[in-house]
């Protein structure tokens, strides 16, 4: 067991009974929050690590968590470097800042080897937006212990209007090159208030929003501002990495893609494409959804769920 880590819980999301976060290293020293809910009933049937997206901390996986444990799954739950309470990249915490995606790797092996013997299996990979994107690449790294992995609308590729890709690649690339990879985005600014329900893009459910709204309102160290050019350099990189034609074939555990219809934020076609690359890969888009599936509404969430549901039913505990 490593130190003890605070989880914060609200009102709306408080801190599902039996979880308990705690510290742990990973690339050059960071020093990384992950937590752990049991599974409920037990004996486990298996263990989930579930992976945020950008600016998600594991607060916002609460109620994940608990259908996950409810299914019998130990859940395995992390806050990427640069945002969480993990440990932030740059001296103002609210910047989204990466350099690269390799140190990203190098901690998700260490959350898994500091927890490893914790976890029973099969295990199963289930990830979100920029933790399905990291997620893919450590399975095409050569991570092969996961019997099934979930991808909810993961990053595969990044919508940069009204910058073409390969332009906004360039630019992230060149400035990160001269040292200016901090800088924020063009048009961002470091603190804005959350955009009224009406105009978000992320959920049609409005009591999951204000929830999430809340949480950070609450708990502000958990805020994550705007990206940045380093940020948005290394998000593109990373899926044109997994773009390649020779990345996704390297991929042995079956792969299940969930994608969001209308999904403003990653490139369905380049989903659609990917899935399409992995040896054991599938595809499923749900109409009309927006990015944030498992921040949706019920009649949505189902939908993902069947998907998980099949995709687990299909690995058993080994013998």
């Amino acid at each position: 067991m490593g130190e003890r880590a605070p989880l914060y819980g609200t009102e709306a999301a408080p801190v599902p009974p039996g979880a308990a976060a705690e510290w742990f290293t990973g690339a050059r020293g960071a020093r990384l929050r992950a937590a752990l809910l049991p599974a409920s009933p037990t004996p486990a049937r298996g263990s989930v690590v579930l992976s945020g997206g950008r600016t998600e901390p594991i607060e916002k996986y609460f109620e994940v968590a608990g259908e996950l444990a409810a299914r019998g799954f130990v859940v395995l739950m992390h806050d990427w470097r640069g945002q969480g309470a993990s440990q932030r990249l740059l001296p103002e915490p609210l910047r989204g800042h990466a350099v690269g995606y390799a140190d990203f790797l190098t901690d998700y092996a260490a959350l898994i080897e500091t927890f490893e013997a914790r976890l029973p299996k099969p295990w199963v990979a289930m990830s979100h937006s920029m933790g399905g994107c990291l997620t893919a690449l450590a399975l095409a790294e050569g991570e092969d212990r996961f019997a099934a992995a979930v991808l909810s609308a993961p990053m595969l590729g990044v919508l940069t209007r009204p910058l073409r890709p390969a332009l906004a690649r360039l630019i992230g690339g060149a400035l990160a090159g001269v040292g200016l990879g901090g800088a924020l985005v063009a048009g961002a600014q470091l603190v804005e208030p959350p955009a009224p329900f009406e105009a978000n893009t992320l959920t049609h459910d409005p009591r999951r929003y204000a929830r999430n709204v809340a949480q950070i309102v609450q708990h502000p160290e958990l805020a994550l501002g705007p990206p940045t050019w380093g940020w948005l350099n290394f998000a593109l990189s990373a899926t044109a990495e997994l773009q390649r034609g020779d990345g996704p074939p390297r991929v042995r555990t079956p792969v299940t893609v969930v994608a969001a219809g209308d999904d403003r934020l990653v490139d369905n076609a380049m989903l659609r494409l990917v899935a399409s690359r992995f040896p054991n890969g599938e595809y499923r888009e749900i109409a009309g959804a927006y990015h944030e599936l498992l921040q949706e509404t019920d009649a949505i969430r189902a939908q993902f769920w069947a998907a998980f549901d099949a995709a687990t039913a299909r690995i058993q505990s080994p013998t």
